[in-house]
């Protein structure tokens, strides 16, 4: 019996969370406000159906490399007339070292897209002076602030540029001439956010938990299943966690309720450790995860049995020679 998993992208899910007004409100708020609140929810709306994407124009975005690490979410605030745009970069290993000049890319193509919106309005020169009707462009007509966030779900510490004068080799003389962009960094890992929306303060906590590195992986899933009991945490917010680290969830688990749900999404995480003799992919390996998140949640002897079953498709005497070898060590 194959197990029905299949990899949650990372792109969706954490777009589909952060479609949210409230948790989008919130973040914005905490990194232009220090949590003050200033943005309201219900001034926000999405911009188009395709707002998932910034480089609708084609023509103007051919140069710029759109890596699949990165959501964008667009949202307007109606009250204040500025466009906030999200980016994601989810991947634990890669840290784009040319997140600044992409960052200026994305933004250059939101306001090349309103320019070419509002010169379509532009097709006769009545009423336009010859400059404003070679510019496309009347001397009154002003665009939409864009302000960009960029949040980095990385396991590493971000080491990379904070602005473009950062990838830059400019003589000291010239820098003032030189015109900078600079980046809008959160760091999933860690970071001094004032958040309020209780789903954000749980799922940077917990992100915080499962990136830390310094800890074996017994260790931090040990405390990230503490944390979501203690909290009861939202599913929502749990499978955006495991989520944007890549890793495979059960999806039939998931229709569940309950901490059956809870125990399944981490029994099923991969959290990548040192932890000695374990090799990732093994049964062993996986028999033992499954005893221990077990035990961590509270579940009988007759239930680990029968998960392990269910798990790794093996036979009763096969899961019982399982639990006597690992069970020992976990209880």
């Amino acid at each position: 019996m194959a197990r029905n998993q299949r990899n949650l992208k990372p792109d969706i899910i954490l777009k589909n969370y952060w479609r949210d007004n409230a948790r989008f409100a919130d973040l914005f708020n905490a990194v232009l406000f220090q949590g003050e609140q200033v943005i309201q929810p219900h001034e926000l709306e999405d911009l188009d159906t395709e707002s998932s994407t910034i480089l609708e124009h084609k023509k103007q975005a051919e140069g710029i490399a759109a890596s699949r690490d990165n959501i964008k979410i667009r949202k307007k605030s109606t009250a204040y007339g500025i466009e906030f745009v999200m980016l994601g970069n989810e991947s634990q290993e890669y840290i784009d070292y040319a997140m600044p000049m992409r960052m200026m890319g994305y933004d250059y193509s939101a306001y090349k897209k309103q320019y070419d919106s509002n010169a379509a309005k532009y097709k006769k020169a009545e009423g336009m002076e010859e400059d404003e009707y070679l510019s496309r462009m009347k001397r009154t007509d002003k665009f939409m602030p864009v302000i960009t966030v960029t949040v980095y779900y990385g396991k590493k510490p971000w080491d990379g540029a904070a602005s473009l004068h950062g990838m830059l080799n400019i003589p000291e003389a010239l820098r003032k001439y030189v015109n900078d962009y600079r980046m809008l960094l959160v760091a999933a890992r860690k970071n001094n956010l004032v958040l309020h929306n209780m789903n954000n303060v749980d799922l940077f906590n917990l992100l915080e938990i499962l990136l830390d590195s310094s800890r074996p992986a017994g260790e931090i899933r040990s405390r990230a299943i503490g944390y979501t009991k203690e909290r009861r945490v939202d599913r929502a917010v749990i499978l955006t966690a495991t989520g944007a680290l890549n890793n495979q969830i059960d999806y039939n688990a998931l229709e569940q309720r309950g901490d059956v749900n809870m125990f399944t999404v981490f029994e099923e995480t991969r959290i990548e450790g040192r932890e000695e003799g374990r090799e990732e992919g093994r049964e062993e390996g996986r028999a033992e995860e499954i005893i221990e998140t077990g035990y961590e949640f509270g579940l009988s002897d007759d239930d680990i049995l029968g998960r392990l079953q269910k798990k790794l498709d093996i036979s009763s005497e096969m899961a019982q020679r399982y639990f006597r070898e690992f069970g020992k060590r976990t209880v």
